[in-house]
């Protein structure tokens, strides 16, 4: 006797189906984590971490992390060190700066003073000889002198006394002058000449520049004279004839007499 089959009802699953359904069930188990109790053994198992690849994983981004953190400590003191090597050369720069201007403050000061020293020096006139005074006066009348009257002044000195220079100037005649007897005549610095005779000797020669107050001879009695004392007269030039009045002169210049 022959069955006939009920189309549709109660088939056998083929061999292509039960596998597809096992293993659409081991990815259902796995996902929902009851593979482990349900499962073959074979199954079961958990996988190996060298068959997942996530410790490779894991260890692979440690390693970035901690050459993340060493470049960022790196740059970090790169960073610190810049700005330190900033900050000293700006500290070097600013002590250079302020030592310059110290300097140059130095300088300006140094060249003032050496400026107003040499002003001083300049300008400074003493009396030829200091602690004397006029015994003959300018323009005195007399015949004892060629031109009648005197062209200069005579300071009281007993032979032998210091002359020195009444200010700062090069001197321009050193020796016998005649009727001067021995004599020095100087121009000073601002172009007036001075002239000192009657010495008894000489202690400078032409082209010598003299200060104010250096010696430049001793008093005496050479020449045209009755006795020993300084002659002196201010000039506006090294010839006889050109004279001024010497008091007016020396006080015009700070001497008092």
């Amino acid at each position: 006797m022959a069955f006939t089959r009920a189309p549709g009802k109660h088939r056998r699953p083929g061999r292509m189906q039960r596998g597809t359904a096992r293993a659409a069930g081991v990815a259902a188990l796995t996902t929902t984590g009851v593979v482990g109790s349900l499962a073959a053994p074979a199954l079961a198992a958990e996988p190996a971490a060298a068959q997942t690849g996530l410790t490779p994983v894991v260890t692979l981004g440690d390693a970035v992390a901690d050459r993340i953190d060493a470049q960022a400590a790196a740059q970090h003191e790169a960073a610190r060190e810049a700005a330190e090597a900033a900050a000293r050369k700006a500290a070097e720069e600013a002590a250079r700066e302020k030592a310059a201007e110290e300097a140059a403050k130095a300088r300006a000061e140094k060249e003032r003073a050496a400026r107003e020293a040499e002003r001083e020096r300049l300008n400074t006139f003493v009396s030829p000889i200091p602690g004397s005074y006029v015994s003959t006066s300018y323009r005195a009348g007399s015949s004892l002198w060629s031109s009648g009257s005197h062209t200069g002044v005579d300071f009281h000195a007993a032979s032998g006394t210091p002359v020195q220079s009444v200010g700062v100037g090069t001197v321009v005649e050193a020796g016998w002058g005649g009727a001067y007897g021995n004599q020095v005549v100087v121009k000073m610095h601002d172009g007036t000449y001075t002239q000192y005779g009657h010495l008894s000797s000489v202690a400078v020669s032409v082209g010598q520049q003299v200060a104010a107050g250096q010696r430049i001879g001793l008093s005496g009695a050479t020449g045209n004279v009755t006795g020993p004392h300084l002659h002196f007269e201010a000039r506006t030039t090294a010839e006889y004839g050109s004279d001024l009045d010497p008091v007016a002169y020396l006080r015009a210049h700070g001497v008092n007499l």
